[in-house]
């Protein structure tokens, strides 16, 4: 594979997941596969390249997806595109989930926010092969429920096997489950630190105290997966924008064991 060369992608359909984050299905000119965790750099001519986790399972064949939150100048173009239109992408870059080590194991997945788009990929790929693993569950949170992504998703992930506990930071009247950030779930929910993984992806600020929370109910820093999705602009290496202490997030991440930065100075920043 190499990194510097560009598949042209069709898109096939958007779906409008909130107001300012979008689903984009994209087929590639060529044949393409990614291993969940991994990520892509995705172009647009003449405006510039951004970083994204596709949001769909590892095993789907075709077509695949990437979720995008519309945060700046290459993301507001994206969400001008329309079906039709052509993109590129450059990938997949970077480390993925290592499912063999999820194996025989409770897997846990705390997401905040577009976070989920990762978790999806995941959570996708371990509903495909449930059997492998004594337990999945996802906990996760948004600001509000207008904020929640894949919304009519969440029942069909449940009927698959997984088990979902889902909360807002400010509910409104019609919002039936819990209110507060995301670790509170912990509250009603018990965990299997012994024998299970947890793997956290969202905001810093949700991740830095979603790990701390983690530790505090005993879960062990290997066996704590964070997705440092960092300023990932080359995608090899080269440009040492996306530094975590010695690593690059584009080259020896974006998939690390807590245990490996969980000494680095600023890793939430």
């Amino acid at each position: 594979m190499d990194p510097y060369k560009t598949i042209n992608c069709k898109v096939i359909k958007i779906i409008e997941e909130t107001s300012l984050i979008k689903t984009f299905i994209l087929e590639p000119e060529k044949k393409f596969s990614f291993a969940t965790g991994q990520f892509i750099q995705l172009t647009m001519p003449k405006i510039g390249e951004s970083p994204f986790t596709p949001s769909s399972s590892q095993f789907a064949k075709g077509p695949f997806e990437v979720t995008i939150m519309k945060a700046g100048r290459v993301t507001e173009k994206l969400h001008e595109l329309k079906a039709n239109d052509t993109v590129g992408i450059r990938g997949p870059l970077g480390t993925s989930y290592p499912l063999s080590e999820f194996e025989g194991k409770e897997v846990l997945l705390l997401g905040g926010g577009v976070g989920m788009a990762p978790l999806r990929s995941l959570l996708l790929t371990l509903l495909y092969e449930k059997d492998k693993y004594n337990k999945i569950t996802l906990l996760y949170g948004a600001k509000n429920p207008a904020d929640i992504v894949y919304r009519d998703q969440f029942e069909s992930w449940k009927k698959r096997g997984a088990e979902i506990c889902r909360t807002v930071d400010a509910a409104d009247k019609d919002w039936k489950e819990k209110e507060g950030v995301v670790t509170c779930l912990f509250d009603d929910y018990s965990v299997n630190p012994k024998n299970g993984v947890a793997v956290v992806c969202g905001p810093p600020i949700m991740m830095k105290f979603g790990t701390f929370k983690l530790l505090e109910l005993g879960y062990a820093p290997e066996s704590i997966y964070l997705s440092m999705e960092k300023n990932m602009s080359c995608g090899i290496g080269k440009c040492g924008h996306c530094g975590v202490g010695k690593y690059f997030a584009c080259k020896d991440g974006p998939v690390f064991k807590y245990s490996l930065i969980k000494d680095i100075e600023g890793i939430w920043e």
